[in-house]
């Protein structure tokens, strides 16, 4: 199964994990995510029994369902990665109608709205920068770091495509080139970075502020244009040039620096910088920086 991105979607301000399927073009929901709002359980802990319970019940009124739903990476509130039960919307759906729900018929049709907006996407890709647009104000971003916040999701979008056409495997290799990118131009690694920050699972590049960003995209623009020169082939190549690009980056970093006499790289996170909400759903740019998983991030 290939997965595109793990993200945060919002149902009336309570956060469910999914996942989306490039080659499918389907969508997957954490399905104790989804339990524990359908049934108001107080914790997580709640809505997982309910679930293993409903599960047991239904295994042993033979449906299928349980046995083709699949178990999914996903991130925990203690920012770990773990199987989770997830189902598509069809199995999703299924699974409703067995749980006793007021909230059953909003949630059908917010999972509609969440597939309509992914396949509005697909045709029209603007809606993805707008929405994540959106998404930056409502959390708070001030209007100029949310300007350079996207053109950072392009350099990245172009650096990922130039990787793919020189041998690079999205996942593990992204992250490894990622982490070469950043510790040459930051001087720490990806996760040495987030934990100067204190994050968890939050996005990195979200938290950055615009100089941060800046020097984040020159690192990442300047090695898509040496990977389109020098044309590398293989992880072992392209390590050498990501050095390359950081290091530009990393040459501007200490310039700067030397001028102003303080650190560019700080612990200051989204909260502090910009009074961030940071509880509200990650959005629909959260991609770029899924992709640093396993390396450090």
């Amino acid at each position: 199964m290939m997965i595109e991105n793990n993200n945060l979607q919002l149902f009336e301000n309570q956060l469910i994990r999914t996942a989306w399927d490039e080659e499918k073009e389907e969508w997957y929901f954490s399905i104790v995510d989804a339990v524990i709002i359908l049934t108001d359980s107080p914790d997580y802990n709640t809505g997982r029994k309910y679930w293993n319970k409903l599960k047991q019940r239904m295994k042993a009124e033979g449906s299928e369902l349980v046995s083709n739903c699949h178990q999914l990476k996903m991130t925990a509130a203690d920012g770990k990665r773990r199987l989770t039960d997830v189902a598509t919307t069809e199995q999703l759906l299924r699974i409703i109608e067995s749980i006793p729900s007021k909230k059953a018929e909003p949630f059908k049709l917010w999972l509609a709205q969440v597939g309509r907006e992914r396949i509005e996407e697909i045709i029209d890709p603007e809606l993805t920068i707008e929405r994540a647009l959106e998404v930056y104000a409502k959390k708070g971003y001030p209007p100029e770091w949310i300007n350079q916040r996207l053109q950072t999701i392009r350099a990245r979008k172009e650096l990922t495509d130039e990787w793919k056409m020189h041998g690079i495997q999205k996942g593990r290799e992204y992250a490894i080139l990622t982490d070469e990118i950043t510790e040459a131009w930051s001087g720490m690694t990806t996760r040495k970075y987030k934990n100067l920050k204190g994050l968890k699972s939050e996005n990195l590049r979200d938290n950055m502020s615009t100089l941060e960003l800046a020097l984040n995209m020159l690192a990442e623009a300047t090695t898509t244009e040496l990977t389109r020169v020098q044309n590398p082939q293989g992880l072992t190549e392209n390590q050498v040039v990501a050095r390359q690009g950081g290091g530009i980056a990393g040459d501007a970093r200490k310039q700067i620096e030397a001028q102003t006499g303080r650190p560019v790289v700080t612990s200051a996170n989204a909260t502090t910088l910009y009074s961030v909400v940071t509880q509200a759903i990650e959005g629909v740019a959260q991609n770029d920086d899924n992709e640093t998983n396993g390396g450090g991030e």
